[in-house]
């Protein structure tokens, strides 16, 4: 990016997007440390009882949250978490325990694979296999065909590596079907599983019901400020516990996260099929917004979004296309899309950035979506 000396790029970048006063979605960064607070306080009343006292290692209002996940999927239980990655390292720890065997198959591209440092088997003592490498979920016929025994089948709905995208729900419950003939249990990644319930056609609880167990996340979508749960038998939330101990999740005051994970379950949770449904319309009009520019290539993935996420491919430089979006934030107060990043694998002179649909996003129509797109191609080089 052509930043003047002195200026520090993420913070014109975060000044550019909080400034800006049309957003699809709000990043997490642009918010500010008194904005949130006032919020909380604010807010938080109307999800849980202020009068009551501090939790203090889990107890009181981190126990509610519990409960109350724990019935949101069906599960008999749950646990919090301070990450979704000790959740997930923990869920599989236990779960080997059981089945006598550490090996998770998984995809190549998942969380834990990508993002976590190898903490699987750095930390956790597991093993991994990957049934496929194809950017999607392994198939039933993949999963019977590996060539090695495996305790538990990791599966990540919707795999964000590959555009958040979803099978469809009959090739889900035969993969899962085909994990448990090779005596696997199945767990979920399910960081974003309610924002599944469209593409499936199904409740939260039934996609839940085809895993033994399933994390969630409370800041992904639902604006709260960290933490996690893991769900699924009493027994396993019971080793869980005693695992989050030993791996230094016992915090002493949680009720900050826990009351914003609150007020996302009360606030987000009943909207995020609206921003699904309106996702389809602004990737619809992205697509013939790039073709009306003229822009040599482009690719909106997938097409039809599965969840209120999606990504979006042209073949410019990251620093150049992050370079035009702050500009367009700065002279137009509009936020079309926010950071570019080299695609992987890919040629230099690709890049992708993932666009997500939320509550400040519904007032965009079609045409309004078009109207960036020439803005934001204005700001381009060359003939786009």
């Amino acid at each position: 990016m052509t930043d003047s000396p002195g200026t520090d790029p993420r913070l014109r970048r975060l000044n550019a997007w909080r400034g800006a006063t049309k957003v699809l979605s709000r990043l997490a960064a642009e918010h500010r440390i008194g904005d949130r607070l006032a919020g909380l306080v604010a807010d938080a009343g109307g999800v849980y009882d202020l009068d009551d006292w501090v939790d203090m290692y889990g107890d009181g209002v981190v126990a509610e949250l519990e409960r109350r996940t724990a019935r949101l999927l069906g599960k008999e239980a749950a646990v919090f978490f301070p990450t979704g990655t000790m959740a997930q390292q923990i869920a599989l720890r236990c779960w080997a325990g059981r089945t006598g065997n550490r090996t998770v198959a998984l995809h190549p591209r998942s969380h834990p694979e990508t993002d976590e440092r190898g903490a699987f088997s750095a930390v956790s003592g597991l093993r991994t296999v990957h049934p496929t490498t194809r950017p999607r979920l392994p198939t039933a016929g993949e999963a019977r065909v590996l060539d090695e025994p495996f305790g538990a089948l990791m599966l990540e709905l919707p795999l964000r590596e590959a555009g958040f995208a979803l099978p469809a729900w009959g090739e889900l419950t035969d993969v899962a079907d085909a994990a448990r003939e090779r005596g696997a249990i199945v767990h979920v990644d399910g960081a974003r599983i309610r924002e599944c319930t469209a593409h499936f056609g199904r409740g939260v609880e039934e996609i839940a019901a085809l895993a033994d167990s399933v994390y969630v996340s409370f800041y992904k979508s639902l604006g709260g400020m960290s933490g996690a749960a893991l769900a699924g038998p009493r027994w396993l939330a019971g080793e869980a516990r005693a695992w989050r101990h030993r791996y230094g999740g016992d915090l002493f005051h949680q009720y900050p996260a826990v009351l914003s994970a609150l007020l996302g379950l009360e606030k987000e949770l009943p909207r995020l099929p609206e921003y699904v449904a309106h996702a389809k319309v602004v990737a619809a009009a992205l697509a013939q917004g790039f073709e009306a520019a003229g822009v040599p290539w482009f690719r909106v993935h997938p097409g039809v979004p599965h969840i209120h996420r999606f990504q979006v491919w042209l073949p410019y430089g990251h620093d150049v296309l992050t370079e035009a979006a702050v500009r367009l934030a700065e002279e137009t107060g509009t936020t079309r899309f926010h950071r570019w990043f080299p695609a992987p694998g890919e040629p230099p002179g690709l890049a992708f950035t993932e666009v997500t649909v939320a509550a400040e996003g519904l007032e965009w129509t079609a045409e309004d979506v078009k109207a960036a797109v020439t803005a934001f191609t204005d700001r381009l080089p060359g003939p786009a």
